[in-house]
């Protein structure tokens, strides 16, 4: 988690999964990402997992996230 002025930003590589793979959920200052790639045949051939936790001072209502065309994904919130 980086600070960046009145926002903290958290960066992830997900460049090797589809937007639809990809999955954030928040709860009580955690954030969670996870990627699935499934082959095929059904079987999962690819994950993804990142959880970290917010610093007490983040405004949970303001947490977004984009995924940028090079497949950075980019989970902001502003500090409160």
């Amino acid at each position: 988690v980086r600070a960046q002025g009145d926002t903290y930003q958290v960066v992830a590589d997900v460049s090797q999964f589809e937007p639809p793979d990809i999955v954030v959920t928040t709860s009580n200052c955690h954030v969670a990402i996870q990627a699935e790639k499934v082959a095929e045949d059904g079987t999962v051939c690819d994950t993804f997992t990142h959880k970290c936790r917010l610093p007490e001072d983040t405004d949970p209502l303001s947490v977004s996230c984009a995924l940028t065309e090079a497949g950075t994904l980019v989970i902001t919130a502003r500090r409160r």
